[in-house]
């Protein structure tokens, strides 16, 4: 099989704007690639890859006529479920909008697109992209290709297992409370969620909302800065949308963090439970900040209350946007969904004000943790990659989980507090499970952030490992 999926997305489109490879060369090997992995892994959906390949036929025959070869030139990609495609199946994950065909693209879709690359189809998601498990009754489960009888994650799961198998070089996703970030932990990719606004977001129904992101994903840090460069930049239909231009974000990036201030936190809160498995791979992992000549401690900020906000904030959305289509269709929604949105509804007007002040709060007790640090890093997620069959992991540490939320506490607490965080592959357990860390910078600090995030990943090397052959050799059924 080809090398070719395994390349870089700056080598790939690179190699294509030059003329060392075709670009029907490049999606073949990619289609080869998923004809072989996506009946096992259950990652990419609604596909139409006779039409990508027209497409990329026609960018070969006017190459030489071509002055403007955008930044994704030529890379294959697909994107969430939950995003407006236009002309492309996007069920969201539910049966209710399983024969749905949006007219219009979502920003991250055109941007994309514009930018030159060649859309294969979806990515798998659950039921209206709640949750980090990806499982739905369309589509069903898709698995982990480090191990097909593990969880790859969620919401963007079918991203992030796309992205490990080979099957495309870069992926959009969205994170609520860690759905860009805990994927990625769990298939060995890099995931940011950036600080609300840096991603414009439309069509959205509530477009003010500042809990829910875009961002990007890919197997590499400067493949992530590259397609985030792409993504961000303002945008007059998105009101939250920043100003700076996503070229800030283009560019090589480099390793120098000497003096870098770095606070380690295992559970940020003291009452966060995490499986012995994933600190005792991420300890050995943090010499690298030392070889880099960070400087290293054991710190947190003071984040009480985090939870509470997210929770609310999270409800409150859930209802105000899923609340009436659940009037409309009973009996039709994964019972994790009814009972979040139900808490929603109970929600008072000083539950949310409350909500309000302890998030601004939580923003001014990271502002001054900032001015003392540099960076801050934890877990991402608080288990290894778990059974594919379950629907949440059940405990931790003894720990029962009441809801499908407590064992992602981790980066949704960081999601509260507006900062943007990057999932980097860390570590493996002995039974070769990906494990990510979790860096976290201050706003609107991404530049700082893909730097020491580029720093680490060079340092320590996790992420270059891929899956084994015989991971994906797994008989599965769905």
């Amino acid at each position: 099989m080809s090398d070719i999926p395994f390349m870089t997305a700056i080598d790939l489109t690179t190699s294509m704007r030059n003329g060392t490879l075709s670009v029907t060369e490049v999606l073949a090997a990619h289609i080869d690639r998923i004809e072989h992995t996506n009946p096992k892994v259950n990652a990419l959906v609604a596909m139409d890859l006779d039409q990508a390949m027209d497409q990329a036929v026609q960018l070969d025959r006017q190459w030489s006529r071509t002055t403007d070869k955008g930044p994704l030139y030529g890379l294959p990609t697909a994107h969430k479920d939950i995003l407006p495609t236009k002309g492309i199946r996007t069920t969201r994950g539910s049966k209710l909008f399983a024969t749905d065909v949006p007219a219009v693209d979502h920003i991250v879709v055109e941007r994309m697109k514009k930018a030159g690359a060649l859309t294969l189809g979806k990515t798998n998601v659950p039921e209206f992209g709640l949750g980090s498990h990806t499982y739905n009754d369309v589509y069903g489960l898709t698995r982990n290709p480090y191990d097909l009888a593990k969880s790859a994650g969620g919401s963007s799961g079918g991203a992030a297992a796309s992205l490990a198998a080979g099957m495309i070089p870069i992926a959009d996703g969205s994170d609520t409370g860690g759905s860009l970030r805990n994927p990625a932990s769990f298939c060995n990719v890099v995931g940011l969620r950036p600080t609300p606004g840096r991603v414009p977001s439309w069509p959205e129904s509530a477009a003010w909302g500042r809990l829910s992101v875009k961002g990007p994903m890919a197997r590499t840090v400067q493949d992530t800065a590259l397609l985030l460069s792409v993504l961000a930049g303002p945008d007059p239909r998105s009101p939250m949308s920043l100003e700076t231009p996503g070229q800030a974000f283009a560019g090589p990036l480099t390793t120098d963090q000497h003096g870098a201030r770095i606070a380690w936190s295992a559970d940020l809160t003291g009452s966060v439970p995490v499986a012995p498995e994933v600190l005792g791979s991420l300890r050995p992992a943090l010499q690298a900040f030392t070889d880099l000549g960070c400087h290293l401690e054991e710190a947190a900020p003071d984040l009480a209350g985090a939870d509470s906000v997210f929770n609310t904030l999270r409800a409150w959305q859930l209802e105000y946007t899923l609340g009436p289509l659940l009037d409309r269709n009973p009996g039709q929604f994964k019972s994790d969904a009814v009972w979040n949105i139900e808490q929603g509804r109970r929600l008072t007007g000083n539950d949310i004000g409350k909500a309000e002040i302890a998030q601004t709060t939580l923003h001014h007790t990271m502002r001054l943790f900032f001015q003392q640090y540099d960076f801050l890093i934890t877990p991402v997620s608080q288990v290894a990659p778990f059974d594919a069959e379950l629907p949440y992991p059940q405990e931790i540490n003894g720990h029962v989980m009441d809801n499908y939320l407590e064992w992602m506490r981790l980066p949704s607490i960081i999601s509260v507090t507006g900062c943007p965080a990057i999932s980097v592959p860390a570590a493996f357990t002995p039974a070769g499970l990906p494990i990510g860390l979790q860096i976290i910078a201050p706003p609107r600090a991404e530049k700082a952030l893909l730097q020491i995030a580029y720093a680490f990943e060079q340092r320590n090397g996790a992420g270059a490992r891929r899956p084994d052959a015989r991971s994906l050799e797994m008989t599965t059924t769905h």
